[in-house]
């Protein structure tokens, strides 16, 4: 109301002041009365508006929200069922249309759609390749046997085809392995594996009863000849004197203050470096296959694969004699270490023993197969051969009888090396397994396992603990009898290689051949390169070294002869001219 009235005032001021003019004074109009005297003239006070002031809106409190009482459940919306391919709903009327239509336009509702074929088709294959995938992954975490015989009995306990036609190793195992997820997700492996546990207890407890006398016993042994126990015996006394000196040997090396040992080694290493070609002689009209030298290094021995073997001085390389005897191509040839004999090993099955005149003195007649390479014991009364037929054996050379036949190997025996005490044999073959034996006692004191290929060559070293060995894995790995395992593995040359040879002295040096138409010569103290001898036009069969280490001999497919000598030992011999 008072706003009303104050808008009413000021509408009345607005319009009188709009309608006097402008230099005029506002005179109200006043009725006739007796003229008084004059007043001064007071102009008219306008009343000022007086706004009333507003109350304060009060303070509400906050109040506290009372908890909401739960939503009742709502009923679930029951949808009509969908028409089958081809056929019309039941319902004929309009409002049931419309609440379909409703039902299916609720929000959050999924519509649902029928499967084609194509789709159920492409859900099958998948959920098939995940049970394939679960299978897979099932078998992967199975125990499989990887021994052939092992796979091939467990298929024959599980009723399954032992093999199947050209089925291999590796599938039959893949074969067993699949049968094993298959049967492990029908919950069937276990019971089945068990049954066949109690059948085969059940067996061998019915075996041992009926045969309670019977006894196998690993390893075992065959009875040997009486010869064979005085050759051992006979080793052992050698031995224990040969490994006396040695280390008598050793000790005074290293205790006496006058022996400076590095300085020995770097004269050796110096020596090796310095190697030249110095003779290269054509030996035959086939390939070479193997060399050795003699024990006061003043001949060579070699032999080919037309089956003659040849022997030539030192160092002219001049033919002295020619060995004709064997009917099939000679696969290696040595020197006995005590007296000028040398034997040689043929494809005929043979090994033959000559004097250095070319005469024949013993045939050695026993195995199976072709032969592969040939050693003589250091104490030069035995001769080991090895061979395709899976043993290498021991000969005595006088008598010519066969005093051991050893087997071990699962495969072709290819190369033997003996220790320089006597005690020890090793052998190595195309298992890729080497072997040390005990030829007191006929142990395999030893398997050495490393190579991955075929091992071709095998050499001891003049220090009694270490044991070189070269194989078709392009490596030569050095061995410490003292550990047990792999000291160093020299990745050696870009082929196979076919021989290894320590110096024969102290072994400082180690001396390699390979199929890369190289020989190298590498350091026994750290097997670092010391001399590459390229010069072969074709494969390296076989080398030797000189008793002293001032030769190295090769021979190759490429029939020749090389001879490689030290510029220092030289040097030494221009000085003892002069």
């Amino acid at each position: 109301m008072e706003v009303d009235e104050e808008n009413s005032v000021s509408a009345s001021l607005e319009e009188l002041s709009t309608t006097v003019p402008d230099g005029q004074t506002l005179v109200p109009a006043i009725d006739p009365i007796p003229l008084q005297p004059a007043l001064p003239m007071i102009p008219p006070v306008i009343p000022t508006t007086i706004v009333p002031t507003i109350a304060p809106v009060p303070v509400i409190p906050p109040s506290i929200p009372r908890p909401l009482a739960p939503l009742p459940p709502r009923p679930p919306v029951l949808r009509p069922p969908l028409a089958q391919n081809g056929e019309a709903k039941a319902s004929d009327s309009d409002s049931d249309r419309e609440d379909a239509g409703t039902l299916r336009t609720v929000k959050g509702s999924v519509p649902a759609y029928e499967i084609s074929e194509e789709s159920r088709l492409a859900k099958e294959r998948q959920e098939r390749l995940m049970q394939e995938f679960l299978m897979k992954r099932r078998a992967a975490a199975l125990a499989v046997p990887t021994n052939d015989m092992a796979v091939r009995a467990r298929l024959r306990r599980l009723g399954e085809p032992m093999t199947l036609f050209g089925e291999r190793e590796m599938e039959r195992r893949d074969r067993l392995r699949m049968l094993m997820a298959k049967l492990d997700s029908e919950g069937q492996l276990e019971r089945l594996m068990k049954i066949h546990e109690e059948e085969e207890a059940a067996a061998s407890a019915a075996l041992t009863e009926g045969v309670e006398d019977e006894s196998i016993q690993y390893p075992f042994y065959t009875e040997g000849p009486k010869s064979l126990l005085d050759a051992r015996v006979e080793i052992a006394k050698y031995s224990i004197v040969r490994a006396a000196m040695r280390l008598q040997r050793a000790r005074r090396k290293k205790n006496d203050p006058d022996e400076d040992l590095d300085a020995e080694i770097n004269w050796a290493l110096e020596q090796a470096g310095s190697l030249v070609l110095d003779c290269s002689e054509i030996g035959d009209d086939r390939p070479l296959s193997g060399c050795s030298f003699s024990q006061d290094g003043q001949m060579l021995a070699t032999c080919s694969l037309s089956g003659i073997a040849k022997i030539w001085s030192m160092p002219q390389v001049q033919k002295i004699s020619t060995l004709k005897g064997h009917t099939e191509r000679t696969t290696d040839v040595a020197f006995s270490p005590i007296r000028n004999h040398l034997a040689t090993s043929s494809a005929d099955r043979t090994a033959r023993l000559w004097n250095t005149e070319g005469s024949l003195l013993k045939t050695y007649e026993g195995h199976l197969d072709r032969l592969a390479r040939i050693a003589f014991h250091p104490s030069g009364k035995y001769l080991g051969t090895t061979s395709f037929d899976k043993t290498w054996r021991l000969w005595d050379v006088e008598t010519g009888e066969e005093l051991l036949l050893q087997e071990g190997h699962s495969r072709s025996v290819y190369g033997l090396s003996f220790h320089h005490d006597g005690s020890l044999a090793a052998s190595c073959g195309l298992d890729a397994l080497a072997r040390v034996w005990d030829l007191r006692s006929g142990r395999s004191i030893l398997a050495l396992e490393g190579h991955v290929k075929p091992v071709l060559g095998i050499n001891f070293s003049p220090n009694g603990y270490h044991l070189a060995t070269g194989g078709e894995d392009n490596t030569c790995r050095i061995w410490d009898l003292r550990k047990k395992k792999s000291l160093y593995t020299i990745p050696a040359h870009g082929n196979l290689v076919s021989q290894v040879k320590f110096e024969p002295q102290e072994g400082y040096f180690l001396v390699t051949a390979s199929y890369d138409m190289t020989a190298k010569v590498w350091s026994s103290k750290d097997f670092k390169p010391v001399k590459t001898l390229s010069g072969h036009e074709a494969k390296v069969t076989s080398l030797d070294v000189v008793g002293d280490g001032q030769y190295v001999a090769t021979v190759s497919h490429d029939r020749t002869i090389k001879l490689w000598s030290s510029r220092i030992h030289e040097k030494e011999k221009a000085m003892e001219v002069d």
